[in-house]
């Protein structure tokens, strides 16, 4: 019997924050069942992560990853748009990788 190490999820798609914490780069580490796009986004405009350097999508079953940080962006460009607050963080890392100031809601 063949033990896998990939995590098993309903979402195969696998998302990895790289955070700049005060004096390192970390992958942070997440469970393996909240490690997809509606939380990653959700935790960015909470403020979770320190400063979101770069996000990368993984799916191991398709065989393919790739760099997200810009799709993650726009997304949280548009929440702001609609209306969503977004905390110094996601302010900070929407205008990084979009190049676009979010809306401020006040």
């Amino acid at each position: 019997m063949s033990v896998s190490l990939v995590p098993r999820t309903g979402d195969s798609d696998v998302y990895l924050v790289l955070d700049q914490l005060r004096f390192d780069r970390v992958w942070r580490e997440m469970d393996e069942e909240l490690a997809n796009e509606a939380n990653i986004i959700e935790w960015i405009v909470e403020g979770q992560f320190v400063r979101p350097l770069q996000i990368v999508a993984f799916n191991t079953e398709e065989g393919w990853s790739r760099d997200v940080t810009e799709d993650i962006g726009r997304k949280l460009l548009d929440l702001s748009r609609q209306g969503r607050v977004l905390g110094a963080a996601a302010i900070e890392f929407v205008e990084r990788v979009t190049g676009q100031p979010p809306m401020v809601v006040v």
